[in-house]
């Protein structure tokens, strides 16, 4: 009977563990109405997880030869740079008003010049 008890009370800690690790899980995990979007210019390319037509969640900007540089995001009122990196995830998360289409932009400096910038539009 004691084992008994004992081994119900391991499976609903197990159970209850693996409930609590499912939960973070969705917590963490973007939306499923989340879409992803990337496209590749010459130097970069540029990749935007969005809801709907003006809800941007970030900007991913990566060079394509690996080498660092200040790599830049901007969209509508939001700007945000990072230095000396090949990749950077810019954390945007607002709504962004834009007709008839959004375009959301990367841009790439080395040396104090603008090398490339690049947008994906979002429909």
């Amino acid at each position: 009977m004691t084992q008994a008890r004992g081994t119900r009370g391991r499976i609903a800690t197990v159970t209850a563990a693996l409930t609590a690790a499912g939960g973070l899980l969705l917590v963490t995990a973007a939306p499923a109405s989340a879409e992803v979007k990337s496209t590749c210019g010459t130097y970069i390319c540029v990749a935007t997880a969005y809801q709907g037509r003006g809800y941007v969640q970030d900007i991913t900007v990566t060079t394509r030869d690996g080498l660092p540089g200040t790599l830049r995001a901007f969209v509508g009122d939001y700007r945000g740079s990072k230095a000396n990196v090949s990749r950077w995830r810019f954390v945007v998360n607002r709504e962004i008003r834009a007709y008839p289409r959004l375009a959301v932009c990367g841009g790439l400096d080395r040396g104090g010049r603008v090398i490339e910038n690049h947008c994906v539009m979002i429909p």
